[in-house]
């Protein structure tokens, strides 16, 4: 992708007459035409993920209206589930939809961790109210949270088909965003929330993300009937490769392998044929995981790398540039799941930018460059220690040899890990956003 840019300046504060006409009713539409065309924006998101769409609903309630570029033609279906624990749970109470998913989605009661070997022998288990009182887990469908924000935005929000070319600053007018069907936003504000493989980030000057030498399958298995487990986290621990399962609702099951692999290889694209890779995996493994698999339909397979970015002190660049462009969540920092934090850091990007660039956009007395600087200081001593250490605790997970795995099944698991500290970093005080009389939520 070719990425353009030139000189970045600093951008004055927004006036705050001007953000209460454009944005008092829904936020405009950017519609495609053959011909080129031109339109002008306070704030555009690009990316209608977990962070985008946060981000928007986030600024939506404070009174800051936003466009969202999303190159998909829908809400991405793609994906299985993702697991949120107490910080992912707060973030959505604050911005109005936990609750609604809540419903719809098992809390997690405890944790059952096995060996692979020796039909699958039991080598801990937890309640997450003795372990962790007041630990709040819930997997739940990534679509479904999409549809889930998706749908407290005002009509006309999303711009779907809309696909970032590239990405050039224009000095005090703005930043200049043109899509690949030809059309050109010039906006004051740019949120960059696309994803482990950002182009925004690229143009930033951020490195790309280092793959760590491990894959991960993912499925998301159907049961009509409703399924039969009870609501607990199963890991189970073989030699490079580990698995496990969580109940998500009454009639779903998410899964996930992680195995050790020197290179991500050419990526497959046969529904069939990542079911099969899958459970050759995980052969002669216990039971129950493999009647999971087995539930699951091929479409709701997927297998990708996984990968991670360190922000090193004096070395990464900055999160924002000249008070114009701005990176969340895994644009900004890719984190491998090894601690199930990936979209709940997302989360916690997305209210945290919202409180601290609103006032600025609509006329405060800070700018709105220092309010993006105060946004990256605050996250950045919250996802540097969190991208690292998930990136430690899978390389002593992943471990293959057979002493090390030993000493791992019959000592440490057993013995040593104690889950209320291991999860002291879901704790994250997130107050309610109240919608705004300018700005009413649905």
């Amino acid at each position: 992708m070719a990425l353009a840019s030139s000189t970045s300046l600093c951008s004055p504060p927004l006036p705050c007459p001007r953000l209460r006409r454009r944005y008092s009713a829904a936020a405009p539409t950017v519609t495609a035409s053959p011909t080129t065309q031109r339109s002008d924006e306070n704030i555009v998101i690009v990316g209608a993920g977990v962070a985008g769409l946060a981000t928007a609903l986030a600024l939506r309630r404070l009174g800051v209206g936003a466009t969202v570029l999303e190159q998909g033609a829908t809400l991405r279906a793609g994906g299985t589930s993702l697991t949120l624990f107490k910080n992912g749970w707060r973030v959505l109470d604050a911005i109005g939809v936990a609750d609604e998913l809540r419903a719809k989605y098992l809390r997690i009661q405890g944790m059952r961790m096995r060996s692979a070997a020796a039909g699958g022998r039991d080598l801990r288990e937890f309640s997450l109210e003795e372990e962790a009182p007041g630990q709040e887990v819930r997997a739940v469908e990534r679509r479904v949270l999409l549809e889930t924000l998706a749908s407290k935005l005002p009509p006309g929000t999303i711009s779907f088909s809309s696909k970032l070319k590239s990405i050039a600053e224009q000095g005090p007018d703005g930043t200049l965003l043109e899509l690949e069907d030809g059309r050109q936003i010039l906006s004051k504000i740019v949120i960059g929330c696309d994803g482990v493989n950002s182009p925004i980030a690229r143009w930033m000057g951020f490195s790309e993300p280092r793959y760590v030498g491990h894959m991960a399958f993912r499925g998301l298995a159907e049961y009509a009937d409703g399924q039969p487990f009870k609501p607990k986290v199963n890991y189970i621990y073989g030699r490079g490769v580990r698995a496990g399962f969580v109940p998500v609702s009454p009639t779903k099951v998410y899964w996930f392998i992680c195995f050790n692999r020197q290179d991500p290889g050419p990526k497959i694209t046969d529904p069939a044929v990542l079911k099969s890779e899958a459970l050759d995996l995980v052969r002669g493994w216990p039971s129950d995981l493999l009647a999971v698999m087995h539930s699951t339909p091929e479409g709701a397979v997927v297998r990708t790398p996984l990968v991670d970015r360190w922000l090193w002190p004096g070395r990464a660049p900055s999160a924002s540039r000249g008070g114009r462009v701005v990176l969340v969540g895994d644009a900004w920092h890719p984190m491998t799941p090894n601690l199930g934090q990936g979209a709940c850091c997302a989360l916690e990007d997305a209210v945290v930018l919202a409180r601290r660039l609103a006032p600025a956009a609509s006329g405060g007395t800070n700018s709105i460059e220092a309010a993006m600087r105060a946004y990256e200081a605050e996250r950045w001593s919250r996802v540097f220690p969190l991208t690292a250490r998930a990136g430690l605790v899978g390389t002593l997970v992943q471990w293959e040899n057979p002493a090390v795995c030993a000493v791992r099944d019959g000592v440490v698991i057993p013995r040593l890990v104690r889950l209320g500290p291991f999860l002291e970093h879901t704790n994250f005080e997130c107050d309610l956003i109240e919608p705004t009389p300018q700005s009413p939520c649905p």
